[in-house]
């Protein structure tokens, strides 16, 4: 193989803008954070081509449940605000509570952070935060992939995407196919936003020039818009142990009118009640602020609500009792009836 000619400059991935020893110093940092995520079941995880997890002996018919998702334009504000450490949170939140609502009790968890130039600080906050996102969700961090990309993202910009993967039952997987006329709907609060309708929400911000250290409640708007994403893992797998639930709804895109129909047979509608629940401060500033309709607002926005459920009408009080034990604000918002095929199947009255 022949040298580099003497008269040009010898060029390296460095000069083409990749650091390899910057990537090499943040799996460093993030092996601890992905240490304290490990569970029953890991055999390798960081550092490896491949990480490898055993599902184990506990389940006779094992069903892998998988899932993956981004953060959206939130991360617009993260950069805005130099809010790197709860970002990690959200990640996780989208992925394992999609795959908690067919009963997917989940395993690990895979990360994908993109960049144009790797700063070690920032992605080590970033990966912070999936690792306590994973750690709510005894979930083990067990792999994931960092690219630095010139020229492909602004300076000081990234993207982030995650996959997780679940196990379920066979006997035990939660498809809806029970709902029924006359089963309750019960929902459980958000803290926010989650990851959905930042588009809308930075456009609101923007003409109305809002400040964003304005208290919206009792909080600097800033702050309310950027807190994480409720993961409801563990409050709902402790549910699932006593009381049987027949459907679940994550309610994300698309809010409580399209995501709610996802998990209702053909001839069911839900009837929600918006009065069996508070809009929180942040949705009522956002509603006024953007003069939003309210069918947009519940159709873009989970306005309180992030994770509804069916069970049979005789199951809600010990349904409740047990959310509530687990910290979950559970309350009854709506019955599902028969409808006709002609009609919506979500009526939010």
């Amino acid at each position: 193989m022949s040298s580099a000619k003497p008269s040009e400059p010898s060029l390296s991935y460095r000069d083409a803008g990749v650091d390899i020893d910057a990537g090499d110093r943040l799996v460093e940092r993030i092996k601890p954070l992905a240490a304290r995520t490990r569970r029953d079941g890991v055999l390798a995880g960081i550092g490896g081509f491949g990480a490898l997890f055993e599902i184990g002996a506990k389940y006779r018919e094992p069903v892998l449940v998988s899932g993956t998702d981004g953060v959206g334009t939130k991360l617009k504000l993260a950069f805005q605000l130099d809010q790197h450490d709860t970002i990690g949170i959200d990640l996780v939140a989208m992925s394992v509570n999609d795959i908690l609502v067919q009963g997917a009790e989940p395993l690990f968890f895979l990360d994908y952070f993109a960049c144009g130039k790797l700063d070690v600080d920032i992605a080590a906050r970033v990966v912070g935060g999936i690792a306590k996102g994973c750690e709510q969700a005894n979930c083990a961090l067990i792999g994931g992939e960092t690219a630095e990309m010139p020229g492909m993202y602004a300076s000081g910009e990234y993207d982030l995407a995650g996959f997780a993967v679940g196990v379920v039952e066979k006997s035990r997987i939660i498809d809806g196919r029970s709902i029924a006329a006359g089963d309750s709907v019960i929902g459980l609060a958000s803290s926010g936003p989650h990851s959905n309708g930042y588009s809308l929400i930075r456009k609101i911000i923007a003409e109305r020039q809002s400040d964003l250290s304005a208290i919206v409640g009792d909080q600097p708007l800033g702050r309310a818009l950027m807190a994480p994403t409720r993961i409801y893992v563990r409050s709902m797998l402790t549910l699932l142990q006593s009381v049987p639930v027949k459907g679940m709804a994550h309610i994300t895109g698309g809010g409580l009118t399209e995501n709610l129909p996802r998990i209702l047979p053909g001839a069911a509608q839900a009837v929600l009640h918006s009065s069996s629940w508070s809009l929180p401060p942040l949705f009522a500033w956002l509603q006024q602020a953007g003069n939003i309709a309210w069918p947009e607002m519940y159709r873009t926005f989970n306005c309180g609500i992030g994770m509804a459920l069916v069970v049979a009408a005789d199951h809600v009080e010990a349904a409740l009792a047990s959310l509530r034990q687990s910290g979950e604000q559970a309350v009854v918002i709506g019955q599902v009836r028969d409808a006709r095929p002609d009609e919506p199947r979500t009526v939010i009255a």
